[in-house]
């Protein structure tokens, strides 16, 4: 049976104020009228249904994730009491899941992308299942076709055609500029989207081959699941257990064997990076502005306003700017420096006001 793993592990600063520590980005509803965590768990429906649906998030996150996503059984919110990267977190997935469904294959999924249309989505989905089905033993990866020579993106190279996919040659870092746009020239690379297809007891066996210590770990959790005990014997194990991405712990070991391979996704896909994103999501206006709620903007061009409801924001003369009003705090920026909110966000803690991170 397909099992949907949502990965909700972030913690939220590149839309600060908007998201903040308790609230980060996959909770906010940037386009459309849900969360980006609820888009997430329902453009799946109805291939895979909310009984088959798991999130792994931070233990500070239950609350939201819980209310947002109430139709998810409480005891498929696996709750990550620190933060170890995503090779602990996939395996405590496939450890929960393989002990509900010993046959299971898993789709992996960030909380926080933007993904158009839900069909097509759920076509490629469909596509790698099957890929499973002949082939149990391999790991499949959804790329996406780039269209600009992006330098925070990682990338995959193809290699053999297999299977309506292909197969993976090698993966690659975050290029500069020039080598990103020697990628797309080739016209054979894809971004990493981070979405994922397995057999969920291929992955253990995968991780127990190249990160033996993750297993080790989580076999000391199998006695725990179901019981009142489970989450004191997680906040035992899981900070011990090795933090490291599932790229470096399985999937490039595992091309070097010939067995990871790529989809080339059908569908429309944003990792929502920035406030500086949302124009490419939610398009312009006339003058080029992107805005939310009730706005009045006069002689202002190429900005991304956003307010709540009840309160307007005014502006004048405002070029390229980023405008965002909460109820408590307000932020004012220039668009083209994505960096300088990181750095202000250090500086709101050095300066004590963690109130309103």
């Amino acid at each position: 049976m397909l099992h949907l793993v949502i990965m909700a592990g972030g913690s939220g600063t590149r839309f600060w104020p908007e998201s903040r520590r308790g609230r980060p980005k996959q909770f906010l509803t940037l386009a459309g009228d849900e969360s980006l965590i609820q888009q997430a768990a329902h453009r799946v429906r109805p291939l895979i249904a909310a009984e088959q649906t798991w999130v792994v998030t931070g233990a500070g996150h239950a609350s939201e994730t819980r209310h947002q996503l109430p139709e998810i059984p409480t005891a498929q919110v696996l709750l990550e009491p620190c933060a170890r990267n995503t090779a602990p977190c996939l395996g405590l997935a496939a450890l929960a899941v393989l002990l509900q469904d010993p046959d299971a294959t898993l789709l992996v999924t960030p909380a926080d992308h933007l993904i158009r249309p839900a069909e097509q989505f759920r076509q490629t989905v469909a596509h790698g299942a099957a890929l499973l089905d002949q082939h149990p033993d391999a790991s499949v990866l959804i790329g996406i076709k780039p269209t600009y020579p992006a330098e925070g993106y990682g990338y995959i190279e193809r290699g053999a055609e297999f299977a309506g996919g292909y197969q993976v040659a090698r993966f690659r870092e975050k290029p500069n500029r020039e080598t990103a746009r020697e990628f797309l020239d080739t016209g054979r690379f894809y971004w990493n989207s981070g979405i994922f297809l397995w057999k969920a007891s291929r992955l253990l066996d995968l991780l127990r081959q190249h990160q033996p210590a993750i297993v080790e770990g989580l076999d000391r959790l199998r006695p725990a699941w179901g019981t009142a005990g489970w989450n004191a014997a997680l906040a035992a194990e899981f900070p011990r257990l090795p933090s490291i991405s599932i790229d470096y712990a399985v999937l490039e070991p595992a091309a070097s064997q010939g067995k990871v391979y790529v989809i080339p996704a059908s569908f429309e896909w944003d990792d929502v990076g920035s406030w500086q994103s949302l124009p490419a999501v939610l398009g312009k206006d006339a003058v080029g502005n992107t805005t939310t709620g009730p706005i009045c903007a006069l002689d202002s061009t190429g900005c991304v306003i956003r307010t709540t409801a009840g309160h307007l924001v005014a502006t004048i003369g405002l070029r390229d700017c980023v405008v965002v009003h909460t109820p408590d705090a307000t932020l004012v920026a220039p668009r083209d420096d994505e960096n300088a909110l990181r750095k202000l966000v250090a500086l709101l803690e050095e300066r004590g006001l963690s109130q309103y991170l």
